[in-house]
């Protein structure tokens, strides 16, 4: 009777554990398989060349908008006016932020950081020429900064906790699973143990401090 209660315990764990390692891999798939792509791109950056895109766009604010500037101090933590920023939105097709620019007496800069690229605006206080130039270092730099999490915003921050979360539901129910069936499978822990072993060995033996 206790074996076959035993029998039935096992069974219902392999059966809970199969299904959220089914959906945990499920989840994960696209996202491992990125990662791992970038993994590569990332470990062989050096001998991977690209000619960055620089685009630049210029205009000049109307003079009631350059006006409100000047009559503004030079605060770091002064917010830029709503209308400057719907100004740059329409015709320059550039996102300002409110807060968080840096303030001088002839001019405001904003840094505009983004995955793959960079690029940053000036608003000139005192005739109101407004600069804009963007760098563009491709398609495989901007999935490296997905990888790193690299200026991806708040949004990208926390699905990389959804996706690491999901990650362990999947490492941990596979242990799981090996547990349950090493009996079969005489190979099981050796083969797990040479995953641990392998990688210490080559950080003790091959990375210098």
């Amino acid at each position: 009777m206790r074996k076959l209660i035993n029998q039935r315990q096992r069974s219902w764990l392999l059966r809970q554990f199969r299904q959220w390692h089914w959906i945990s891999s499920a989840v994960c798939l696209v996202g491992m398989f990125l990662f791992a792509i970038t993994g590569l791109t990332l470990n062989h950056a050096a001998a991977i060349s690209s000619d960055p895109q620089v685009t630049a766009r210029s205009g000049t604010l109307p003079p009631s908008l350059i006006a409100a500037l000047k009559a503004m101090p030079a605060d770091a933590k002064a917010p830029v006016p709503d209308a400057v920023r719907a100004w740059i939105k329409t015709n320059m097709g550039v996102t300002l932020r409110a807060v968080g620019n840096e303030w001088s007496d002839d001019e405001i800069y904003a840094a505009l950081p983004r995955p793959g690229g960079d690029a940053f605006l000036t608003i000139d206080r005192g005739n109101g020429a407004v600069a804009y130039e963007l760098t563009d270092r491709g398609w495989i730099s901007y999935l490296n900064d997905l990888h790193k999490g690299r200026n991806t915003g708040d949004v990208w921050f926390w699905f990389i906790d959804v996706f690491a979360v999901a990650c362990l539901v999947f490492c941990i129910t596979g242990l799981v699973l090996l547990q349950l069936m090493a009996e079969q499978r005489k190979s099981t822990w050796p083969v797990v143990s040479a995953g641990l072993v392998i990688p210490l060995l080559i950080a003790v033996l091959f990375i210098h401090m």
